[in-house]
């Protein structure tokens, strides 16, 4: 997308709009030339050459395509965004219409996506076992309900908590104040290994993510427990479980991960 220029916009779902209203959104938006993209938490962001941006979050079925014109349209496309040359236009798909779209000027004060509210990035260095125990260690809520505290760790989801606790081997349920130093010391090992596992394992081509739909995720056959209840584990061959947590589905081994008390 890069270097592209939006040439018009097409709305049709304006609640996938937080901000600013539909008509200025969209006014705001054509003409603008796409510079790059970034990602903060589970944020999108595109910026535009002229110093605006428009910032997205995809929620839980959200997806955005670059696509020909002329490809099949989802059922549930509730924005598109014609691009100026190449034929192409980027789409966003989204089934439970959770996912919004917030346009920011340039130099206006974010007051609105929630940007300024994540904790620190996963394979930060300031992601450091002091920082999570201080921030943690006195919260007597589950380490698994807290690792999808954006404000705390931002980005980690249902799938890579499962993973990291499993690799960390620590009980899905346990206390935040029932862990130990090391517990502390290994967990923020095991989020950057997992997190940087992810990343790799799940790259792909601009062809074969859109091949997908922006729903394929390459490495699934390879996760540890997650989705796998009722499976063995591959480290010790014990039947996977599954428990729930704060309303979230947690999957993982009642041997390597055993509970404290």
């Amino acid at each position: 997308m890069k270097g592209q220029t939006i040439r018009s916009v097409i709305v049709g779902n304006p609640q996938v709009i937080a901000y600013p209203g539909e008509v200025t959104f969209v006014k705001q938006l054509t003409g603008q030339t796409i510079k790059n993209m970034s990602r903060r938490g589970k944020f999108l962001s595109i910026h535009f050459e002229s110093g605006d941006c428009v910032v997205i979050h995809l929620r839980m079925t959200g997806q955005l395509l670059v696509t020909p014109v002329d490809y099949p349209e989802e059922k549930h496309t509730h924005l598109i965004l014609n691009l100026l040359s190449g034929g192409n236009q980027i789409r966003y798909i989204d089934v439970r219409r959770f996912g919004r779209f917030w346009y920011l000027k340039k130099g206006e004060e974010d007051t609105v996506t929630g940007l300024d509210k994540l904790g620190v990035e996963p394979l930060d260095d300031t992601l450091t076992a002091e920082y999570l125990k201080e921030m943690l260690g006195k919260r007597k809520k589950t380490i698994k309900a807290m690792l999808h505290d954006q404000s705390i760790v931002a980005g980690i989801g249902n799938i890579y908590s499962d993973e990291i606790l499993s690799e960390a081997e620590i009980y899905p349920e346990e206390k935040c104040t029932d862990l130990t130093d090391g517990n502390w010391e290994n967990l923020v090992v095991k989020i950057k290994e997992i997190i940087a596992w992810g990343i790799n394992t799940n790259e792909m081509t601009p062809e074969e993510y859109l091949a997908g739909k922006g729903e394929e995720y390459s490495n699934i056959q390879n996760l540890r427990v997650y989705g796998r209840e009722g499976q063995l584990c591959r480290k010790c061959q014990s039947t996977i479980q599954r428990i729930v947590i704060g309303g979230r589905s947690s999957c993982y081994c009642p041997l390597c991960q055993v509970k404290k008390s």
